[in-house]
């Protein structure tokens, strides 16, 4: 982030029109950066998102797939959820992989951090790559009872996100990411692994 730049915008006043346990909804009175009075609507995220990239010692990912209530289709992502924001989102993620897929990681390093859409959301997300894995049981939340564990190749899950049939913005980066940084973490991009 470049902070020697100015902030062309400039705040009037906020008022909160939309509120529940996941969000605020914000309208702001602004300045534009050409100097005219407008309106900015902002969401702001009670939690941070959480996505985790499980690889299992044979180069195996997993993936989970449910109905997206916004969207009305089936979507394949990486598990993931929303860390409070007083939570360390380690624990978290470490929670949020048990809870959807049963696995228990023994260790896990962040992958990268950042804004899903930062035109009219506040929220953040971080990517946890997980590794040392041991099988647990899951624990699913009451919206995640038609969720589905897919097993695959980590190359699959990555080419999934390089051809459009994952479209989750913290699948896509995370899963990318990790393909870029694949030798760094001592990861083979192979799909037989014998």
């Amino acid at each position: 982030m470049d902070k020697k730049r100015k902030n062309p915008w400039s705040f009037i006043s906020s008022k909160q029109i939309y509120d529940n346990p996941w969000i605020h909804v914000y309208e702001d009175q602004i300045i534009n950066p050409a100097g005219k009075p407008g309106i900015y609507g902002k969401v702001c995220f009670k939690s941070q998102a959480v996505g985790i990239i499980p690889v299992d010692a044979d180069g195996n990912t997993y993936l989970v797939g449910q109905h997206r209530y916004t969207l009305n289709e089936w979507s394949w992502e990486i598990p993931m959820g929303g860390s409070p924001l007083d939570e360390d989102c380690r624990q978290t993620a470490l929670r949020e992989l048990q809870e959807e897929t049963g696995l228990i990681a023994g260790k896990l390093e962040q992958l990268l951090h950042l804004h899903t859409s930062n035109s009219i959301t506040d929220e953040e997300g971080y990517v946890f790559l997980a590794t040392d894995l041991a099988q647990g049981s899951m624990s699913l939340e009451d919206s995640e009872h038609d969720l589905e564990v897919k097993k695959l190749p980590l190359i699959e899950a990555i080419e999934m996100a390089q051809d459009g049939r994952i479209t989750d913005a913290i699948s896509v980066a995370g899963l990318l990411q990790l393909a870029l940084q694949a030798d760094k973490y001592q990861i083979k991009l192979i799909r037989d692994h014998r």
